[in-house]
């Protein structure tokens, strides 16, 4: 898959940060630029399971020449885990389905660098959103 054109920014801009408290403030400055969710998405149905912070994730579906293509929104209560919401969002949003389910975005973040300083707690909580986002494409396209 070549990566969205907002993830490739977001990888070339970590490719400059080698300190991990840069690469963090970044993550959180990603989080910060994330659009405002809507309190009616905030729902239990959106909320994602396997995270200790509250994050919550909508996809909508489009067809664009029969293939459906997902676009993401989502935020999360905890600054650090928004940063994580926005690289997921760059990563599968307006992607086609089927590249959203083949896609393993924990890989992408072990390539960024951006996995081996999380603590198990946020790393349970990525994998239940990397999760959630190939599962809802999976949905789409059965």
């Amino acid at each position: 898959m070549t990566e969205p054109a907002a993830f490739q920014d977001i990888a070339e801009n970590l490719s400059f940060l080698d300190d991990w408290e840069d690469r963090l403030n970044y993550l959180i400055e990603l989080g910060q630029a994330l659009p405002p969710m809507d309190d009616a998405d905030k729902t239990d149905d959106n909320k994602v399971r396997g995270c200790v912070s509250n994050v919550w994730l909508v996809s909508d579906a489009q067809r664009a020449s029969g293939t459906p293509v997902l676009t993401f929104r989502g935020q999360s209560d905890a600054i650090i885990t928004k940063g994580l919401v926005a690289v997921l969002i760059a990563l599968y949003s307006g992607r086609p389905a089927s590249e959203i389910a083949e896609t393993d975005a924990i890989e992408w973040f072990r390539k960024l660098g951006l996995s081996e300083h999380l603590g198990m707690q946020r790393s349970n909580g990525l994998v239940a959103m990397v999760n959630r986002m190939r599962n809802e494409a999976r949905a789409v396209l059965s």
